[in-house]
């Protein structure tokens, strides 16, 4: 499948990566919210403090909140080996879901074409796609035990998940 047309909405969430960093990891989040349009209005206020680069809606729209090469504000305290400010190391993709049911099929061939070009585009491998439960362990539990991680790992998308978000408890 093909990319569908980035809708463009955007957030003022955002800011200059630290120390000129470029992007080497990709962090998936759930929204855990009733709505798309509910997650799009938290991650575009500024009253919150939260973005991401990307939006991609149950029904396989996608969002560009943040320009990649700007930090989006949507990883938080984590560490990845020994990377501390996973917000100036990473792409963030949110997706539309509740953390409770199953990832909707267009959402997820959409996060497959867009994976595919930023991976492409910041050669990030297949290792470096990660769950925020991987970056914040007992803190995050998102993308959530009902993310298909083998679906992605069949594809050369994703590697074998870290982290158990079932046995995270934040």
């Amino acid at each position: 499948m093909d990319l569908p047309p980035v809708i463009s909405r955007p957030s003022p969430n955002f800011g200059t990566r630290k120390d000129a960093a470029t992007p080497s990891l990709i962090v998936l989040h759930y929204t855990a919210m009733p709505s798309c349009e509910a997650a799009l209005e938290r991650l575009c206020d500024p009253a919150y403090e939260v973005s991401a680069h990307y939006l991609i809606a149950r029904n396989g729209d996608v969002y560009q909140l943040v320009d990649e090469v700007n930090r989006a504000w949507h990883a938080g305290a984590g560490l990845w080996g020994s990377c501390n400010d996973i917000n100036s190391h990473s792409i963030g993709i949110e997706i539309d879901n509740d953390g409770l049911s199953p990832f909707a099929a267009p959402a997820m061939d959409t996060l497959d074409a867009l994976l595919r070009q930023i991976m492409n585009r910041w050669a990030i491998g297949a290792d470096c796609v990660l769950g925020h439960s991987d970056t914040a362990p007992g803190r995050k539990i998102d993308p959530g035990p009902r993310f298909d991680w083998l679906r992605l790992q069949r594809q050369g998308l994703a590697c074998v998940r870290r982290v158990d978000p079932g046995e995270a408890t934040g």
